[in-house]
């Protein structure tokens, strides 16, 4: 019995082992050997695992992120996920006060976009912020400015920013030490690709390349 436990496991590893090199040379452009590999086991047991676009991350059958919200823009005024209806968006959760990842993505973001050239004016970026509390509408119209001329930025009460970010499965939270000035924010870092449905169609992880976003953007568009 234990011969056979053994032989079973050295098997399993074998081809688990094929199955990650094949994924490896045969990943699409963009994908990540983990995605790829996921792919590979789904067509071996003959599961329907679809495969993340290039650049992106293809959501789970079933699962759906985004929907409805209410917050406000940098002007001040009241929106909901009417004010985008039709309209194709790259979406973050950051926070002005944030010292590196934030400007990082949002410059990527922005980047994206203007790779785009004329297909980049069918997509708005939108930054929401996670620190509702430092960041009013005033503080976002200064700092979205900086990033991209179309870039929106929404706020809102506490509750409202929870909600939002409820829709997109964004953690959050306040990070307050001794030795700090003031606090900060640590907070999950994707970039969300929004349809004119407003629910999301992939998402890029954090250091995704703005070539790589562009590129599945423009598949999207394509599609839509």
């Amino acid at each position: 019995m234990l011969i056979a436990i053994r032989v079973f496991a050295l098997m399993l590893i074998l081809l688990l082992g094929g199955l990650w090199a094949a994924a490896w040379m045969g990943r699409a452009p963009g994908e990540g050997v983990a995605d790829a590999f996921l792919r590979r086991i789904g067509s071996f047991v003959g599961a329907d695992m679809p495969a993340p676009s290039a650049g992106g991350v293809q959501l789970p059958q079933g699962m759906a992120l985004g929907g409805p919200f209410t917050l406000v823009d940098q002007t001040g005024r009241t929106v909901t996920q009417a004010d985008f209806a039709g309209r194709t968006l790259l979406v973050y959760f950051g926070f002005t006060y944030c010292p590196d990842v934030c400007p990082t993505e949002l410059g990527t973001i922005a980047a994206a976009i203007d790779l785009m050239e004329e297909q980049g004016e069918q997509v708005t970026p939108v930054l929401v912020t996670i620190d509702p509390e430092r960041d009013t509408p005033e503080a976002l119209a200064d700092y979205v400015t900086r990033f991209h001329p179309r870039m929106q930025g929404l706020t809102g009460t506490p509750e409202q920013v929870a909600a939002a970010a409820r829709s997109f499965r964004v953690f959050y939270a306040k990070v307050e030490r001794p030795e700090m000035n003031g606090y900060l924010m640590d907070h999950s870092s994707f970039i969300y690709l929004v349809g004119p449905d407003g629910l999301v169609r992939t998402l890029f992880r954090p250091e995704s390349t703005p070539e790589a976003i562009a590129q599945s953007v423009r598949a999207h568009l394509r599609a839509s």
